[in-house]
Order: structure tokens, then C-alpha cells, then sequence
């Protein structure tokens, strides 16, 4: 069922456009240089721990899809929160957990393709002993492409063990 569902959701991340990237109004492609893509450290009220943000691209009218690379040191993860179009991640590095309000955790590892439907309150990070890297894709909603709520709570993030 696994295999099933990550083939399911890599054929459905294939059939997305790739207007996402495009520039608005341009007719030639657009390479933009990894020298040139921003890189943070994950915002303190939207994570905890060590985490590394990579913009990869933004989304530009009339598209509306954006992308970044997020690597997770051990332990660190995302604060809870919801997208409004949902959201696909691809797992490129390590091993992690993701989990869904009132579910049970799941182990996410490289090559795992996740999606997370829209308005789902969900969290996402590394494992206490390990890293996660992932590529996230959302759509933006009305200029909205993620609602930040409450962080996970150090008694939350133990229970998964």
C-alpha cells in the first residue's frame, strides 16, 4: 500500500504544471543558480531546533506554486500548521516523522513522496537521532501559501518515540 500510494503521488507531482517557475510574462526559460537562492535558518516561531531553509523558487503571477529544500538536524521540526491548497513533500535525505492532528506518526525516508491535503494541520521534521531533508511544493491561496499555528511541544515530539 506504501509503494502504492508514493507511485500515486510521484504520477500526480508529474502531472502538475511547472508554470511555477516561470517568470510572469516570460517567454524563455529561467535557470536560476544555486549562488543566487536564499538560504535561512528556519524562523524560531515556525520551528524548533537547527533547521535550514532553501527558497528554490517563488511563486510569480500567474502561477501560484512555490518551492523550497528544508533539512532538519535531530530533533528539530516544524510548529503545527495547515496549507490552504495542501502540500507535497519529497523526502531527498535521511529519515523523519510527519504526523497529522489526531493521528499517529509516520516515518517518512528518502525517496518517500508525501502528500498532505489542503487545511490538514500536520507537522513534519527529523527523527531525535536523525536528519530529514525534504522538498516542499504548496500553492498560494488568495497570497496565502501556509498558516503557522502552535509549535509541537517537547511532550508532543517525545511521544513519537
Amino acid at each position: 500500500m506504501r509503494k502504492l500510494f508514493s507511485t500515486c503521488a510521484a504520477l500526480s507531482l508529474a502531472a502538475m504544471p511547472v508554470i511555477g517557475i516561470a517568470q510572469s510574462g516570460s517567454t524563455q526559460i529561467s535557470i536560476t543558480p544555486t549562488s543566487s537562492q536564499k538560504v535561512i535558518a528556519g524562523a524560531p516561531d515556525r520551528f524548533t531546533g537547527t533547521v535550514r531553509v532553501q527558497s528554490l523558487f517563488d511563486a510569480k503571477e500567474p502561477a501560484r506554486s512555490s518551492g523550497g529544500q528544508v533539512t532538519f538536524q535531530p530533533g528539530a521540526r516544524s510548529a503545527w500548521h495547515t496549507h490552504p491548497l495542501g502540500q507535497i513533500l519529497i523526502v531527498t535525505d535521511g529519515v523523519g516523522w510527519v504526523q497529522q492532528w489526531g493521528g499517529p506518526v509516520q516515518v517518512i525516508r528518502k525517496g518517500d513522496v508525501v502528500w498532505i491535503p489542503s487545511g490538514v494541520k500536520h507537522w513534519h521534521g527529523a527523527t531525535p537521532s536523525t536528519t530529514m531533508t525534504h522538498i516542499a511544493f504548496q500553492e498560494l491561496l488568495e497570497g496565502t501559501a501556509v498558516n503557522w499555528l502552535e509549535k509541537v511541544t517537547g511532550e508532543q515530539y517525545r511521544l513519537m518515540k
